[in-house]
C-alpha cells in the first residue's frame, strides 16, 4: 500500500508533467494552425487545461471508487 506522502508526491509529479506536456504541445501544435500566442498566454492556457484535467481525474477516481464499492457488496 502507498503512503499518503508517496501518493501526494506522485500526484504532484503527475500534475507537473501534465502541465509541461500541455504547454509543450501547444507550443508545437498551435502554430501549425496559424495560432501564434505569447509564451505567457500558452502558460496560462496550460494552467487552465491542468485544472480541468485535475477535476476530470478526481471525478473519474471517485466514480470508480463508488463502482468498486457496489461490486464488492452486491
Amino acid at each position: 500500500m502507498q503512503t499518503r506522502t508517496h501518493s501526494m508526491l506522485e500526484s504532484m509529479a503527475n500534475v507537473l508533467v501534465g502541465y509541461g506536456v500541455a504547454v509543450g504541445s501547444q507550443l508545437a501544435i498551435l502554430p501549425h494552425f496559424g495560432v501564434h500566442l505569447p509564451l505567457a498566454d500558452n502558460l496560462l492556457i496550460g494552467g487552465y487545461f491542468t485544472l480541468i484535467s485535475i477535476a476530470r481525474s478526481y471525478a473519474m477516481r471517485r466514480l470508480f471508487t463508488r463502482l468498486e464499492r457496489t461490486t464488492e457488496n452486491p
